[in-house]
């Protein structure tokens, strides 16, 4: 039979395995929500859309285990920032499946039109903040430091993508009035597809403090 310590270890072992798996989750989510706006599939929006009640069941259930685990352990020191980090982490990754859903609901706005122009750079985008996703879980199975540090740096490449992606969309809006209405949805896209790596960025600094017990704050 384990020890008190041993069976406390293995809780802290099962949780963290059930956030690697909403982050799991979370990625394809984000993944099916962009090929569906790139191709207009309507059935695939509404399957990401349906899904993102299971990743809200999912930071649920963590936060409840999270304190059941508070209240009965009474943990100090590193077991606290563990569990007081799969918090944060958890509810990282539900705002993140929530704009996967928004993109998800903007391709059902607009799936019966054609693109305005073929989508590049917000893939792109995805795939930057999915890279991001990726390797802060990793540094948070692993306690990598260095490898939260460069997720957090990494976050500059999308910010300037982001922005590029707007002077695109505004010169068309002025150029081509026509386009004002899926431009301003496409806009949206790019500004939740921004706030998602942003949010890796925030993983990212949590492994951080969860590592060294220090906070790190992106400038």
């Amino acid at each position: 039979m384990p020890s008190t310590r041993q069976g406390f270890n293995l809780e802290l072992e099962a949780l963290r395995q059930e956030i690697l798996a909403m982050g799991n989750m979370v990625m394809k989510s984000i993944d099916e929500a962009v090929l569906s706006l790139s191709t207009g599939d309507s059935a695939l929006a509404r399957k990401v859309m349906t899904g993102d009640d299971e990743i809200d069941a999912m930071e649920v259930d963590i936060e409840d285990k999270c304190m059941i685990l508070i209240a009965r352990q009474q943990p100090l020191a590193r077991d606290l920032r563990i569990l007081g980090t799969g918090l944060k982490i958890t509810t990282d990754l539900e705002r993140m499946g929530d704009h996967a859903y928004d993109i998800a609901n903007i391709t059902l706005k607009i799936h019966h039109e054609p693109l305005i122009k073929p989508l590049v750079d917000i893939p792109r985008m995805a795939q930057m903040g999915k890279d991001m996703l990726q390797n802060s879980l990793e540094a948070y199975l692993t306690l990598d430091v260095a490898m939260a540090e460069k997720v957090c740096q990494a976050d500059d490449a999308v910010d300037d993508l982001y922005q590029q992606v707007v002077r695109e969309l505004l010169t068309y809006m002025m150029e081509k009035p026509n386009t004002i209405s899926q431009a301003t949805q496409i806009l949206f896209v790019a500004r939740y597809l921004e706030r998602i790596a942003d949010h890796a960025t925030n993983i990212a600094e949590w492994v951080i403090y969860l590592a060294t017990g220090e906070r790190l704050r992106k400038k």
